[in-house]
């Protein structure tokens, strides 16, 4: 998810406390795989992690969407087909909760301009607070190698990364890598991805899909030349194919890593996306959380 998602839809989005969970047919008349839509104690999602049976989902929890808040309003769910429950409940330790990581109970949140991590063995306990350096204003997504954690920082392009193996006290971060737009990112076989977001909403040729092909000497190539407003990133259980999510136009594509082709995937919706963010594919389901709308959506894997 980007950083200002444009003025119209800053505009249009109002305070969505939804609670219910929905049932919608995916498809039309025959489909064999119904569309799960939740929206139970959701408010401005953007992200979802894979946890216990579910998933875990970080919300804004404010009235109006501004995804660089600092209203300390923020809250993570712990969502299934037949529940939520809170995790991290809103006392104001988050404000615009992003993407998330989670490594023997401590469970990392990108947060405006810092990471936060909660022990989520011990909830009593004060998370520890690792800020980025200043001007560093849209922390986004986080995935690790061995005992480094790498965090993507939207606004200015810039991934850093994270000495964790001390989880109860991470290290200081330190620049890595530029990729024009960094936003989304998976670690697969070695190599990293990472979808590329516009800071200003305007896409151009650079926003693109990202692979580095070895950590130790990170090189960023164009994966794929199609550009969009690439935010959520997954990989599919064969793990032939990257899926991702686009807000313009909001969508979602499989890009097999053989070819390098894009296909678009159809999705039947009685409320089409509008902001598909940072996605998890588990158990054959993918989870997206539909920002505006303060909804998940979960479909079988495309």
């Amino acid at each position: 998810m980007m950083m200002k998602r444009t003025p119209n839809l800053l505009k249009r989005s109002g305070a969505l406390l939804l609670l219910a969970v929905l049932l919608l047919p995916a498809c039309r008349e025959g489909a064999q795989n119904p569309t799960l839509v939740l929206s139970d104690g959701i408010c401005f999602c953007e992200s979802t992690y894979p946890y216990r049976d579910g998933v875990l989902v970080a919300n804004f929890g404010t009235e109006s969407l501004n995804p660089l808040n600092d209203e300390g309003k923020g809250y993570i769910l712990y969502v299934t087909p037949e529940r939520s429950e809170v995790v991290i409940p809103a006392t104001g330790a988050l404000s615009a909760p992003k993407g998330m990581f989670l490594r023997d109970d401590h469970l990392f949140v990108c947060d405006v301009n810092r990471v936060v991590v909660f022990n989520l063995a011990r909830p009593e306990a004060e998370p520890q607070v690792v800020r980025l350096p200043e001007g560093e204003l849209f922390v986004n997504d986080l995935v690790a190698d061995g005992n480094v954690l790498y965090a993507s920082v939207t606004n200015t392009g810039r991934i850093f990364r994270f000495d964790i193996s001390d989880l109860d006290a991470v290290g200081a971060p330190e620049a890595w890598l530029d990729v024009p737009g960094a936003n989304g990112m998976l670690l697969h076989d070695g190599a990293l991805y990472v979808v590329s977001y516009p800071a200003d909403g305007v896409t151009t040729p650079a926003n693109v899909v990202y692979r580095i092909g070895a950590l130790d000497n990170p090189v960023a190539e164009r994966f794929i030349e199609l550009p969009g407003q690439y935010d959520g990133i997954a990989l599919s259980t064969d793990g032939r194919a990257l899926v991702v999510s686009n807000w313009a136009p909001a969508s979602l594509a499989r890009i097999d890593l053989e070819s390098r082709a894009v296909t678009p995937v159809t999705l039947e919706l009685e409320q089409p996306l509008v902001g598909p963010a940072d996605m998890t594919l588990r158990d054959g389901q993918l989870w997206i959380p539909d920002l505006p709308n303060s909804r998940v959506v979960r479909i079988a894997e495309p």
